[in-house]
């Protein structure tokens, strides 16, 4: 009798996470899985600690992990910095994207696409096609792979372009801070539209939604929900814990929480 297969690591799994800024303790406790193909969505109040994880994941060397790890794909890359996760496939979607001044969206994603392809010198022509294709599938203006990036760029260009990243890549795991942050409904409905083409042409691609709002799930409908509050993940669900915020707020959750304590 042959041996069963070996389970599937989850794509992103986070175990015990602690970290701290400036010596204080902001995450006390994450744990959570993505699993391939899997949405979930991170939500809390302003202060809960969701940008904090998305820069903790994203390596940044201001949140030190001082307990817990970080998988990839089976891979603890807790110890790795930003390029080696990148590389390793993690995507991180910004909620304020920066301004590049002198270098093209075409120029960035070329070089962007060589280190997580690792190839040393990629073709310009290969590049530009590439993102002429994605740029027609998620609704962009062919010119818009020209402009510098992100410069002059309104709140909704500058997220669709995290989107057209995100599509170019290819990541295994994409962890999008606020993508909806600022986003009017017409820019919110563009944004979540390819966040959906991209899912659809990468089935595997786990995707780790951190959200205030519900507004954006009304569009992409979770596999999971997590509440976090003072650090910790307090609740997780379906998509029925996001209508339950809508309706009673984090304040809802927050009384019950104590209220078990």
């Amino acid at each position: 009798m042959s041996a069963p297969p070996a389970p599937v690591p989850p794509a992103l799994q986070v175990d015990d996470l602690r970290v701290a800024v400036d010596g204080n303790p902001i995450l006390r406790g994450v744990s959570l899985q993505v699993g391939a193909g899997e949405l979930h969505a991170l939500m809390g109040p302003n202060g809960s600690g969701k940008s904090t994880l998305a820069k903790t994941l994203l390596a940044d060397p201001g949140y030190v992990v001082t307990g817990g790890r970080i998988v990839l794909q089976g891979e603890d890359v807790t110890a790795l910095p930003t390029d080696e996760r990148a590389a390793r496939g993690l995507f991180l979607g910004f909620q304020h994207p920066e301004e590049i001044s002198g270098v093209s969206v075409l120029n960035f994603l070329r070089q962007a696409m060589a280190a997580r392809q690792g190839i040393a010198d990629l073709s310009v022509l290969e590049v530009r096609m590439a993102l002429l294709d994605w740029a027609g599938r998620l609704g962009t203006d062919d010119q818009f792979v020209l402009r510098y990036l992100n410069e002059g760029f309104s709140g909704g260009e500058k997220k669709r372009n995290e989107i057209l990243q995100m599509a170019l890549l290819e990541p295994d795991v994409a962890v999008l801070d606020e993508t909806d942050s600022g986003l009017d409904i017409d820019a919110l409905q563009v944004v979540a539209h390819g966040i959906t083409e991209v899912r659809a042409a990468r089935p595997a691609l786990g995707v780790l939604l951190i959200t205030h709002y519900r507004r954006i799930l009304q569009h992409l409908t979770p596999d999971r929900v997590h509440i976090l509050l003072k650090g910790r993940i307090v609740a997780s669900g379906g998509p029925e814990l996001a209508d339950r915020v809508e309706r009673e707020g984090f304040d809802g959750i927050r009384r019950e929480v104590e209220a078990a304590a």
